[in-house]
Protein backbone atom coordinates (compact mmCIF):
# COMPACT_ATOMS: atom_id res chain seq x y z
CA UNK A 1 0.00 0.00 0.00
CA UNK A 2 1.14 3.53 -0.83
CA UNK A 3 -0.71 6.94 0.32
CA UNK A 4 0.34 10.21 -0.48
CA UNK A 5 -1.17 13.24 0.56
CA UNK A 6 -0.96 16.82 -1.19
CA UNK A 7 -1.68 20.51 -0.43
CA UNK A 8 -2.80 22.43 -3.01
CA UNK A 9 -3.11 26.06 -2.29
CA UNK A 10 -6.02 27.79 -5.20
CA UNK A 11 -6.43 31.62 -5.52
CA UNK A 12 -10.14 31.94 -6.16
CA UNK A 13 -11.07 34.23 -8.91
CA UNK A 14 -14.21 35.96 -7.68
CA UNK A 15 -13.71 36.45 -3.46
CA UNK A 16 -16.52 35.63 -1.49
CA UNK A 17 -16.39 37.70 1.96
CA UNK A 18 -18.56 36.32 4.42
CA UNK A 19 -19.22 37.31 8.40
CA UNK A 20 -15.89 35.87 10.00
CA UNK A 21 -13.95 35.26 7.05
CA UNK A 22 -12.75 36.50 3.56
CA UNK A 23 -13.02 33.46 0.91
CA UNK A 24 -10.17 34.49 -1.17
CA UNK A 25 -8.39 31.31 -1.43
CA UNK A 26 -8.60 27.93 -0.56
CA UNK A 27 -6.35 24.98 0.26
CA UNK A 28 -7.68 21.49 -1.02
CA UNK A 29 -6.37 18.28 0.17
CA UNK A 30 -5.61 15.56 -2.01
CA UNK A 31 -5.40 11.82 -0.81
CA UNK A 32 -4.25 9.48 -3.36
CA UNK A 33 -4.00 5.48 -1.81
CA UNK A 34 -2.69 2.56 -4.27
CA UNK A 35 -2.70 -0.51 -3.60
CA UNK A 36 -2.08 -4.03 -5.83
CA UNK A 37 -1.91 -1.91 -8.32
CA UNK A 38 -5.39 -0.06 -7.96
CA UNK A 39 -5.31 3.66 -7.53
CA UNK A 40 -8.00 5.69 -6.06
CA UNK A 41 -8.06 10.06 -5.02
CA UNK A 42 -10.24 11.12 -2.17
CA UNK A 43 -9.96 15.87 -1.47
CA UNK A 44 -11.67 18.21 0.82
CA UNK A 45 -10.82 21.62 0.79
CA UNK A 46 -10.70 22.66 4.36
CA UNK A 47 -11.30 25.97 6.12
CA UNK A 48 -7.81 28.10 6.77
CA UNK A 49 -8.41 28.39 10.17
CA UNK A 50 -11.10 26.78 13.06
CA UNK A 51 -14.41 28.36 12.32
CA UNK A 52 -18.03 27.57 13.45
CA UNK A 53 -17.02 24.21 14.29
CA UNK A 54 -15.15 23.42 11.07
CA UNK A 55 -11.55 22.56 11.74
CA UNK A 56 -9.04 24.36 9.75
CA UNK A 57 -6.68 22.79 7.75
CA UNK A 58 -3.58 22.27 10.12
CA UNK A 59 -5.76 20.05 12.33
CA UNK A 60 -7.39 18.07 9.10
CA UNK A 61 -3.71 17.60 8.35
CA UNK A 62 -2.44 15.97 11.42
CA UNK A 63 -5.76 14.09 11.72
CA UNK A 64 -4.88 12.51 8.39
CA UNK A 65 -1.08 11.91 9.83
CA UNK A 66 -1.87 10.85 13.13
CA UNK A 67 -4.87 8.69 12.95
CA UNK A 68 -5.98 8.25 9.71
CA UNK A 69 -3.18 6.51 7.44
CA UNK A 70 -1.82 4.23 10.87
CA UNK A 71 -5.42 3.15 11.31
CA UNK A 72 -5.36 1.97 7.37
CA UNK A 73 -1.93 0.30 8.14
CA UNK A 74 -3.22 -1.33 11.00
CA UNK A 75 -6.46 -2.46 8.87
CA UNK A 76 -4.26 -3.55 5.81
CA UNK A 77 -1.93 -5.46 8.43
CA UNK A 78 -5.04 -7.29 10.23
CA UNK A 79 -7.15 -7.84 7.57
CA UNK A 80 -4.44 -8.40 4.62
CA UNK A 81 -6.68 -5.77 2.74
CA UNK A 82 -8.15 -2.17 2.47
CA UNK A 83 -11.67 -1.82 4.16
CA UNK A 84 -14.41 -1.07 1.70
CA UNK A 85 -15.24 2.38 1.47
CA UNK A 86 -18.95 2.03 3.48
CA UNK A 87 -16.78 1.06 6.75
CA UNK A 88 -14.61 4.24 6.70
CA UNK A 89 -17.49 6.81 8.27
CA UNK A 90 -17.41 4.13 11.75
CA UNK A 91 -13.60 5.38 11.74
CA UNK A 92 -14.37 9.03 12.78
CA UNK A 93 -13.66 10.31 16.20
CA UNK A 94 -14.48 13.25 18.67
CA UNK A 95 -12.43 15.83 17.46
CA UNK A 96 -13.49 18.05 14.91
CA UNK A 97 -10.81 17.23 12.35
CA UNK A 98 -12.35 13.60 12.34
CA UNK A 99 -15.04 14.45 10.28
CA UNK A 100 -12.93 15.89 7.06
CA UNK A 101 -10.40 13.52 7.11
CA UNK A 102 -12.88 10.24 7.14
CA UNK A 103 -14.37 11.90 4.42
CA UNK A 104 -11.01 12.38 2.45
CA UNK A 105 -10.17 8.52 2.71
CA UNK A 106 -13.52 7.51 2.18
CA UNK A 107 -13.68 8.78 -1.16
CA UNK A 108 -10.25 7.66 -2.09
CA UNK A 109 -11.11 4.47 -1.30
CA UNK A 110 -14.76 4.39 -3.25
CA UNK A 111 -13.04 5.64 -6.39
CA UNK A 112 -10.37 2.58 -5.86
CA UNK A 113 -12.95 0.07 -5.76
CA UNK A 114 -15.16 1.67 -8.61
CA UNK A 115 -11.74 1.16 -10.52
CA UNK A 116 -11.50 -2.29 -9.26
CA UNK A 117 -14.84 -3.04 -10.36
CA UNK A 118 -14.64 -1.65 -13.59
CA UNK A 119 -18.07 0.15 -12.44
CA UNK A 120 -19.07 3.87 -12.83
CA UNK A 121 -20.87 5.92 -9.57
CA UNK A 122 -23.83 5.65 -11.76
CA UNK A 123 -24.30 2.21 -11.42
CA UNK A 124 -23.86 2.46 -7.77
CA UNK A 125 -25.49 5.73 -7.46
CA UNK A 126 -28.13 6.13 -10.47
CA UNK A 127 -29.07 9.31 -11.01
CA UNK A 128 -32.50 10.64 -10.22
CA UNK A 129 -32.48 14.35 -9.97
CA UNK A 130 -31.06 17.06 -12.63
CA UNK A 131 -30.22 19.16 -9.30
CA UNK A 132 -30.41 22.85 -10.04
CA UNK A 133 -27.08 25.01 -9.44
CA UNK A 134 -26.97 27.63 -6.51
CA UNK A 135 -24.29 30.13 -6.82
CA UNK A 136 -22.47 32.56 -3.81
CA UNK A 137 -21.92 35.69 -3.60
CA UNK A 138 -21.78 38.63 -0.43
CA UNK A 139 -23.97 41.42 0.69
CA UNK A 140 -20.87 42.24 3.03
CA UNK A 141 -18.47 44.29 0.57
CA UNK A 142 -19.28 46.66 -2.73
CA UNK A 143 -18.16 43.94 -5.40
CA UNK A 144 -19.44 43.13 -8.78
CA UNK A 145 -21.20 39.81 -8.59
CA UNK A 146 -21.84 37.15 -11.95
CA UNK A 147 -24.29 34.76 -11.65
CA UNK A 148 -24.41 32.48 -14.79
CA UNK A 149 -27.53 31.65 -16.28
CA UNK A 150 -27.68 28.25 -14.93
CA UNK A 151 -28.25 29.00 -11.66
CA UNK A 152 -31.50 28.54 -9.70
CA UNK A 153 -30.43 30.06 -6.73
CA UNK A 154 -28.45 32.46 -5.00
CA UNK A 155 -26.86 32.25 -1.67
CA UNK A 156 -25.56 35.51 -0.20
CA UNK A 157 -23.58 35.78 2.46
CA UNK A 158 -24.95 38.79 5.02
CA UNK A 159 -23.64 40.37 8.09
CA UNK A 160 -25.45 41.75 10.99
CA UNK A 161 -25.31 45.66 9.39
CA UNK A 162 -27.90 47.10 7.50
CA UNK A 163 -28.03 46.37 4.11
CA UNK A 164 -26.30 49.14 1.51
CA UNK A 165 -27.63 50.43 -1.11
CA UNK A 166 -25.19 48.56 -3.13
CA UNK A 167 -26.01 45.50 -1.95
CA UNK A 168 -30.04 46.38 -2.56
CA UNK A 169 -29.27 47.44 -6.08
CA UNK A 170 -27.45 44.39 -6.54
CA UNK A 171 -30.25 41.96 -4.98
CA UNK A 172 -32.69 44.10 -7.04
CA UNK A 173 -30.41 42.54 -10.16
CA UNK A 174 -30.95 38.74 -9.09
CA UNK A 175 -33.62 36.67 -11.26
CA UNK A 176 -33.45 34.03 -9.10
CA UNK A 177 -34.97 33.35 -5.15
CA UNK A 178 -32.04 34.58 -3.16
CA UNK A 179 -30.98 32.68 0.64
CA UNK A 180 -29.59 34.99 3.03
CA UNK A 181 -26.74 33.44 4.78
CA UNK A 182 -25.37 34.68 8.14
CA UNK A 183 -22.94 32.13 8.80
CA UNK A 184 -23.77 32.41 12.61
CA UNK A 185 -23.21 36.34 13.42
CA UNK A 186 -27.26 37.66 13.45
CA UNK A 187 -27.51 39.72 16.49
CA UNK A 188 -31.05 39.50 17.43
CA UNK A 189 -34.27 38.44 16.14
CA UNK A 190 -35.62 42.11 15.57
CA UNK A 191 -32.38 42.69 13.37
CA UNK A 192 -33.01 39.29 10.99
CA UNK A 193 -36.76 40.21 10.47
CA UNK A 194 -35.92 43.80 9.52
CA UNK A 195 -33.55 42.93 7.08
CA UNK A 196 -35.24 40.50 5.19
CA UNK A 197 -38.49 43.15 5.33
CA UNK A 198 -35.99 45.11 3.42
CA UNK A 199 -34.47 42.49 0.74
CA UNK A 200 -37.78 41.57 0.27
CA UNK A 201 -38.48 44.56 -1.20
CA UNK A 202 -35.95 44.27 -4.06
CA UNK A 203 -36.03 40.39 -4.39
CA UNK A 204 -37.64 37.14 -4.01
CA UNK A 205 -36.02 35.49 -0.28
CA UNK A 206 -36.01 31.86 -0.52
CA UNK A 207 -34.41 31.42 2.87
CA UNK A 208 -32.50 32.94 6.02
CA UNK A 209 -29.80 30.57 6.44
CA UNK A 210 -27.81 29.73 10.15
CA UNK A 211 -28.45 33.01 12.17
CA UNK A 212 -27.08 31.67 15.22
CA UNK A 213 -24.45 29.54 16.76
CA UNK A 214 -23.70 26.03 16.43
CA UNK A 215 -26.25 23.92 18.02
CA UNK A 216 -28.81 26.88 19.33
CA UNK A 217 -31.41 25.38 18.35
CA UNK A 218 -33.79 27.09 20.56
CA UNK A 219 -32.80 30.65 19.41
CA UNK A 220 -33.42 29.29 16.03
CA UNK A 221 -36.65 28.03 16.79
CA UNK A 222 -37.98 30.91 17.91
CA UNK A 223 -36.99 33.05 15.29
CA UNK A 224 -38.41 30.52 12.84
CA UNK A 225 -41.65 30.75 14.34
CA UNK A 226 -41.68 34.77 13.39
CA UNK A 227 -40.34 34.40 9.80
CA UNK A 228 -42.35 34.38 6.52
CA UNK A 229 -39.38 32.78 4.69
CA UNK A 230 -38.50 29.42 5.59
CA UNK A 231 -35.25 28.95 7.48
CA UNK A 232 -31.96 26.90 6.62
CA UNK A 233 -29.58 25.46 9.03
CA UNK A 234 -25.80 24.67 7.54
CA UNK A 235 -23.09 24.81 10.27
CA UNK A 236 -25.19 23.08 12.92
CA UNK A 237 -25.74 20.15 10.31
CA UNK A 238 -23.10 17.38 11.27
CA UNK A 239 -25.36 14.30 11.93
CA UNK A 240 -28.81 12.25 11.94
CA UNK A 241 -28.31 13.81 15.70
CA UNK A 242 -28.60 17.09 14.70
CA UNK A 243 -31.01 16.86 11.85
CA UNK A 244 -33.62 14.98 14.47
CA UNK A 245 -32.95 17.94 17.17
CA UNK A 246 -34.02 20.14 14.33
CA UNK A 247 -37.31 18.25 13.56
CA UNK A 248 -38.00 17.89 17.41
CA UNK A 249 -37.89 22.24 17.80
CA UNK A 250 -39.39 22.61 14.12
CA UNK A 251 -36.24 24.62 13.82
CA UNK A 252 -35.65 24.73 9.96
CA UNK A 253 -37.27 23.93 6.51
CA UNK A 254 -34.07 23.57 4.66
CA UNK A 255 -30.74 22.20 5.59
CA UNK A 256 -27.07 22.26 4.29
CA UNK A 257 -25.58 19.38 4.18
CA UNK A 258 -21.29 19.07 3.14
CA UNK A 259 -19.88 15.80 2.97
CA UNK A 260 -16.65 16.57 4.17
CA UNK A 261 -18.35 18.81 7.08
CA UNK A 262 -20.60 15.44 8.16
CA UNK A 263 -17.61 12.73 7.70
CA UNK A 264 -17.98 11.65 4.06
CA UNK A 265 -20.31 10.68 0.75
CA UNK A 266 -22.10 8.18 3.29
CA UNK A 267 -22.85 10.03 5.75
CA UNK A 268 -24.08 12.53 3.73
CA UNK A 269 -26.73 10.19 1.56
CA UNK A 270 -28.18 8.90 5.20
CA UNK A 271 -28.37 12.76 6.47
CA UNK A 272 -30.55 13.43 3.14
CA UNK A 273 -32.80 10.75 3.32
CA UNK A 274 -33.42 11.35 7.23
CA UNK A 275 -34.20 14.72 6.20
CA UNK A 276 -36.44 14.01 3.45
CA UNK A 277 -38.53 11.33 5.47
CA UNK A 278 -38.84 13.96 8.28
CA UNK A 279 -39.84 16.68 5.68
CA UNK A 280 -37.21 18.93 5.08
CA UNK A 281 -35.55 20.33 2.04
CA UNK A 282 -31.88 18.93 2.30
CA UNK A 283 -28.93 20.44 -0.44
CA UNK A 284 -25.57 19.96 -0.76
CA UNK A 285 -23.21 22.12 0.35
CA UNK A 286 -19.79 22.60 -0.52
CA UNK A 287 -16.10 24.09 0.59
CA UNK A 288 -14.70 25.63 -2.66
CA UNK A 289 -13.65 22.37 -3.84
CA UNK A 290 -11.61 21.40 -7.14
CA UNK A 291 -13.50 20.23 -9.96
CA UNK A 292 -12.50 17.04 -9.03
CA UNK A 293 -14.89 16.73 -5.79
CA UNK A 294 -17.34 19.02 -7.13
CA UNK A 295 -17.83 15.95 -9.43
CA UNK A 296 -18.12 13.70 -7.11
CA UNK A 297 -20.40 15.64 -5.23
CA UNK A 298 -22.37 16.40 -8.10
CA UNK A 299 -22.84 12.53 -8.91
CA UNK A 300 -23.97 12.44 -5.00
CA UNK A 301 -26.68 15.13 -5.65
CA UNK A 302 -28.21 14.13 -8.44
CA UNK A 303 -28.79 10.85 -7.03
CA UNK A 304 -31.31 11.76 -4.08
CA UNK A 305 -31.21 16.38 -3.70
CA UNK A 306 -33.99 17.97 -5.17
CA UNK A 307 -32.92 21.51 -4.13
CA UNK A 308 -30.16 23.55 -5.44
CA UNK A 309 -26.49 22.92 -4.42
CA UNK A 310 -22.97 23.79 -4.19
CA UNK A 311 -21.89 21.89 -7.55
CA UNK A 312 -20.86 24.63 -10.05
CA UNK A 313 -16.69 24.94 -10.73
CA UNK A 314 -15.08 26.94 -8.58
CA UNK A 315 -13.11 29.62 -11.14
CA UNK A 316 -9.21 30.02 -9.44
CA UNK A 317 -6.39 31.78 -11.06
CA UNK A 318 -4.20 28.93 -12.29
CA UNK A 319 -6.49 27.27 -14.79
CA UNK A 320 -4.22 23.85 -13.98
CA UNK A 321 -5.97 23.22 -10.72
CA UNK A 322 -8.77 21.14 -12.16
CA UNK A 323 -9.37 16.95 -12.98
CA UNK A 324 -9.62 15.26 -16.40
CA UNK A 325 -11.40 13.45 -17.80
CA UNK A 326 -11.29 9.80 -17.27
CA UNK A 327 -11.08 7.99 -21.00
CA UNK A 328 -12.25 4.54 -19.21
CA UNK A 329 -15.51 6.60 -17.87
CA UNK A 330 -15.00 4.38 -14.11
CA UNK A 331 -15.70 5.27 -11.43
CA UNK A 332 -16.36 9.30 -11.03
CA UNK A 333 -15.78 9.77 -14.71
CA UNK A 334 -12.50 12.32 -13.91
CA UNK A 335 -9.38 12.30 -11.66
CA UNK A 336 -6.77 14.83 -10.40
CA UNK A 337 -4.75 16.08 -13.14
CA UNK A 338 -0.93 15.23 -12.45
CA UNK A 339 -0.18 19.51 -13.21
CA UNK A 340 -2.28 19.74 -10.33
CA UNK A 341 -0.73 17.49 -7.83
CA UNK A 342 2.46 18.66 -9.00
CA UNK A 343 2.05 21.44 -8.54
CA UNK A 344 1.25 20.79 -4.66
CA UNK A 345 3.14 20.31 -1.61
CA UNK A 346 3.69 16.25 -0.60
CA UNK A 347 2.36 16.46 2.89
CA UNK A 348 2.68 12.64 3.66
CA UNK A 349 4.28 9.56 1.36
CA UNK A 350 4.46 6.12 2.75
CA UNK A 351 4.37 2.95 1.61
CA UNK A 352 4.03 -0.21 3.45
CA UNK A 353 4.36 -3.50 2.48
CA UNK A 354 2.49 -6.99 3.97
Amino acid sequence: MKVTLWRQDAEIVRPVRAAAQHHDARSRLFLRVEHDGAVGYGEVAPQPQELNGDAGIPDVIDEVRVFVVPQLHHILEREGDLPSWTRVARFGGSRAASNPAVALLEMALLDRELRVARLSIGALWPATFDTPLQATVSLIDDGEWRVDRDVARVRAKISAAPLSAGALRRLGEVAVPVLLDYNCCASSDTDVIEQVRVARGVAEIAAVEQPYAVGNVVDTARLAEQLDVPLSVDEGVRSVRDVAQLVRYRAAEIICVKPARVGGLANARTIVAEAREAGLRPYLGGFFESPYAREVHRALARSCVAEPSDLSPVEVVRDDYSSEVDPTELAFGVTPSPEMLARGAVLVDVEVTI
